[in-house]
């Protein structure tokens, strides 16, 4: 078994972080990720957002990797289950992969909470429990899938500075949209005149 750990600051306030990992995928930087499926979706008693998400991935697995698990295909899917909390000012998500879990287990928690000195930074804090099991060189895979969790990581906070500038692109089209549009009717009654 292998623990990988992480903790990355985001130069962007937790509400616009929140909705930016709400809709990560798909994006350009995690193109593995191929389908996106939401399972339930429902506010508890104290407010909080419950999602629930089948996530279908696709791996170019190696050769020697394939071999040693048996597998024959590269298509997995995980399970995600997440809980936004807008009065804590938290969001957890967990994941685990629902694909080969007679051989290897990855269970992923990210919590990402306000910055405890600057609110307009957002921590994530990541975990990655990795474990194979029933195959030779086990240490070695669970070696490989930990250095592959920490190239993800890397891509994955791409992706959300990617989703990040989009939502904002679209905020300020939106914006310029309205202000048009407010003047366009102003402009009129002032020839009008």
């Amino acid at each position: 078994m292998k623990i990988w750990t992480s903790e990355h600051i985001f130069n962007h306030p937790w509400d616009t972080v929140t909705k930016a990992a709400m809709q990560k995928y798909p994006n350009p930087m995690n193109p593995n990720v191929v389908g996106v499926d939401v399972l339930d979706r429902h506010i508890d008693v104290q407010g909080r957002l419950h999602s629930s998400r089948l996530l279908s991935t696709e791996w170019g697995l190696p050769s020697l990797v394939k071999s040693l698990i048996g597998a024959t295909r590269s298509r997995t899917y995980v399970q995600e289950h997440s809980v936004v909390d807008p009065s804590q000012h938290t969001f957890e998500l967990k994941s685990t992969n629902i694909t080969f879990t007679n051989l290897v287990s990855v269970d992923e928690r990210l919590i990402y909470k306000p910055h405890p000195q600057d609110p307009e930074k957002t921590v994530l804090t990541q975990e990655a429990i990795i474990s194979v099991k029933g195959v030779s060189l086990s240490s070695y895979l669970e070696g490989v899938m930990e250095n592959t969790i920490s190239s993800n990581a890397c891509k994955g906070r791409e992706a959300m500075e990617w989703v990040i500038r989009r939502l904002n692109m679209e905020i300020e089209e939106l914006a310029a949209a309205a202000r048009s549009t407010i003047r366009t009717p102003m402009a009129a009654a002032v020839t009008d005149k």
